[in-house]
């Protein structure tokens, strides 16, 4: 079959991110025997455009669009970003009869209700690659379609929960200018390719949906497989990686196995991770370090053991100060995350939360305010529980807790903390 594959995500809310997703999903396709486009929207000064011309020129039986992100995660005026999708699957309509078949791990957090506000014709919740070559069989076949692992079929009443597959090397990496490819148009900014070692996490953090992308299974890839991949992408010119794994440093052992591969590799690359700040070890942030690591996303969260244990976050404040003073130690920067106004919190809490951050003297601060609430959470429980959402709220129009009588007091406090501390940011 002809399949077009479309990257509806032209956010940078952060920084520019490839559709690594995507990518994978397309490797499987093609592996599969299909004839496979791929379109990222990113890279498309005039998309709709220039989406209408590439479907006009494929003619694809079927178009998959990978939809990354919901909302932009912020309680104060938050921005729902379903709005321009839709327009993507209008477009999609107007140049083609082909079906349309959502993914991507923003859909996989609301796959019945993104489906029905996008109008598509199918979705697949979770890991796309064999869930949507199998579609693809079964379509060609004209055979049926009930038993495919997170599919879900607005037409015909099908809703599947997703399956997880323990051997993730059996999905072989994108290929550079092949699945993956980089962006030209953004100027001399450097381009961080995103790259996953391991799906998958059991830690289940109170407000957290990537139970609901990947599973709660860690999943881990073989290193020499990872170093495999990642000597292509340095020979096609890629030196700057995103470990997106969620929790680099978990397990020890493996993180440690990776860094000592990477660094008898000889790669020389550059790279950024996201640590958990639990069980640290000094001898693995050494190895980051040598291996190339130059910056680490710090998930804190919290200066408060109170609200930390709230979270269900398997770390306190001491944990915390260790991971810290390592990586300083170590001359990899740090960028620490927190989250305020999540159940519990108070005055007190917040400025310990602030002046325990800040006594960390982090290169990067990023300040959120409210947690957004995702569906199939302890936090969506919690909020139900107390009336701050109704029983039937579906959460796709984006709803953030806030402590009640706080949001006022804590929007003014940060205000006034920041003035004085350019590196924080919101």
């Amino acid at each position: 079959m002809k399949v077009l594959l479309v990257s509806a995500n032209t956010e940078m809310i952060n920084m520019p991110v490839l559709p690594l997703g995507m990518a994978f999903v397309a490797r499987a396709t093609e592996d599969a025997g299909h004839e496979v486009s791929q379109i990222n929207l990113m890279a498309e000064p005039e998309a709709l455009k220039t989406l209408a011309a590439r479907i006009q020129k494929v003619q694809p039986d079927i178009i998959g669009i990978s939809v990354r992100n919901i909302d932009d995660q912020v309680s104060a005026q938050p921005r729902f970003l379903l709005d321009p999708v839709k327009k993507i699957v209008s477009v999609c309509r107007q140049n083609s009869e082909a079906k349309i078949v959502l993914g991507g791990a923003g859909y996989s957090i609301f796959p019945r209700h993104a489906l029905t506000y996008l109008a598509a014709d199918m979705g697949i919740q979770g890991e796309g690659e064999q869930s949507f070559v199998t579609l693809l069989d079964r379509l060609k076949n004209d055979d049926d379609l009930s038993n495919i692992p997170g599919l879900y079929h607005a037409e015909q009443g099908i809703g599947n929960p997703p399956s997880t597959f323990k051997e993730i090397d059996q999905n072989p990496f994108p290929q550079p200018g092949k699945h993956i490819f980089a962006l030209e148009h953004i100027g001399d900014e450097i381009i961080w390719l995103p790259f996953q070692t391991r799906r998958g996490c059991p830690l289940d953090c109170s407000y957290c949906s990537t139970p609901l992308i990947e599973g709660k299974i860690t999943r881990k890839r073989a290193p020499s497989r990872i170093i495999e991949a990642l000597t292509a992408y340095v020979s096609a010119g890629f030196d700057h990686f995103f470990f997106v794994d969620n929790t680099f440093n978990l397990p020890s052992g493996y993180s440690k196995d990776l860094c000592d591969q990477m660094i008898q590799s000889g790669l020389n690359i550059t790279w950024r991770g996201i640590l958990y700040p639990w069980k640290l070890e000094e001898e693995l942030v050494t190895k980051m370090a040598r291996s190339g690591c130059v910056e680490v996303s710090l998930g804190l969260e919290s200066g408060s053991d109170i609200i930390l244990k709230k979270m269900n976050k398997q770390y306190r404040i001491v944990d915390i100060r260790r991971a810290s003073d390592l990586l300083k130690k170590c001359d990899i920067r740090r960028m620490g995350f927190l989250l305020l106004g999540g159940p519990g919190e108070t005055r007190q809490t917040v400025l310990e939360s602030l002046e325990f951050v800040d006594s960390l003297a982090l290169e990067m601060v990023k300040v959120t305010i409210g947690l957004r609430i995702y569906p199939g959470t302890g936090l969506a429980s919690h909020a139900r529980q107390i009336g701050k959402i109704s029983s039937d709220d579906n959460l796709l129009l984006p709803k953030f807790f806030i402590e009640n009588g706080m949001e006022a007091w804590i929007r003014k406090t940060v205000e006034v903390w920041m003035k004085d501390r350019p590196n924080w940011i919101q």
